[in-house]
């Protein structure tokens, strides 16, 4: 039983994922419908989390719109997120930014990891 899942889970797997982590400011490409139209929507924000595994794995994006924090988690392997872009690599030292929540300005930003 657990090898006919585990076959099924495989098939849903996309062939190339974008590399990411948590801390990165990530692009994401998702696509939208509305009616009997489809397009394509970009969310830009700071990854805070990253969980799952395999075609169970989600990641959550955080922004500021007009002042507001607005956090959208998205399935890493769904059909809806078109592609994921990296615009800055993060330098943070924990795998869950749930502390960005409570700051406000530029208290809430995250050093960009120079190599």
């Amino acid at each position: 039983m657990n090898d006919i899942i585990k076959n099924i889970e495989a098939e849903q797997l996309k062939a190339q994922i974008d590399e990411f982590s948590v801390g990165d400011t990530v692009r994401v490409h998702g696509k939208i419908k509305e009616g009997n139209r489809e397009r394509i929507q970009v969310f830009e924000g700071i990854v805070i989390k990253r969980q799952g595994s395999s075609n169970r794995e989600t990641f959550t994006v955080r922004k500021l719109s007009n002042g507001v924090g607005v956090e959208k988690t998205w399935p890493l392997h769904s059909p809806n997120v078109e592609k994921i872009e990296t615009v800055r690599k993060g330098k943070v030292r924990r795998a869950k930014l749930f502390y960005l929540r409570d700051r406000v300005g530029k208290a809430a930003k995250v050093k960009e990891l120079v190599k």
